[in-house]
């Protein structure tokens, strides 16, 4: 039992640098960028709230998990913005190496239900996986809708690129979801250009 709680809260310990990791996105209040931690939590929220806008087959306790443990390998990988280029194949290796080193600290058990869970998250094919994903693309969104454009202005972001970037993925899982932000999103880029 000590071994297993000392593994445990070595993860604990270790996952608590995801609140320096900044991020693009300011938070609402555009004082300062969120961090990573505050991402997840927040989109962790989304998915509580927003769990009526899920399919059936959508089991909203696993969708929570996923936000929560996703962008844990950015304590070793870095936040990588949508809107920035960047060599995708090299990123998903380190944050594939971070996942590894992460999950590891904990007990074999769970290690391997969050390193699985954080896998079917990445490749975006179950419906769980799905609304988790549309759910981490739309909170940007809407942070940076509050602040007057935020790290859109910084990435000179095009209402093309969110429709491609970030739209096709929401949609995907949460078209109600979809339509509604978007029916927000575009004004913006309307009035800016």
């Amino acid at each position: 039992m000590t071994d297993r709680l000392s593994s445990q809260f070595a993860f604990l310990d270790e996952i608590d640098r995801l609140k320096a990791i900044e991020r693009a996105t300011p938070i609402g209040d555009n004082s300062r960028p969120e961090n990573s931690a505050e991402h997840s939590w927040h989109i962790a929220m989304y998915a509580l709230v927003l769990a009526d806008h899920a399919g059936p087959e959508v089991d909203i306790s696993r969708v929570i998990k996923m936000l929560l443990l996703h962008d844990i390998v950015e304590i070793d990988a870095g936040d990588m913005p949508i809107h920035m280029a960047h060599d995708a194949e090299a990123h998903a290796a380190k944050e594939a190496a971070a996942a590894e080193r992460l999950f590891g600290l904990l007990p074999a058990d769970q290690a391997a239900e969050f390193r699985a869970i954080w896998t079917e998250f990445e490749a975006a094919e179950s419906a769980d996986a799905v609304f988790a994903k549309s759910l981490d693309r739309v909170q940007p969104l809407l942070q940076n809708l509050a602040v007057g454009g935020g790290s859109w202005i910084d990435y000179n972001v095009t209402m093309d690129q969110i429709d491609t970037r970030v739209g096709v993925k929401v949609n995907r899982g949460a078209p109600r979801i979809w339509q509604f932000v978007r029916a927000r999103v575009a004004p913006f880029f309307s009035a800016s250009r």
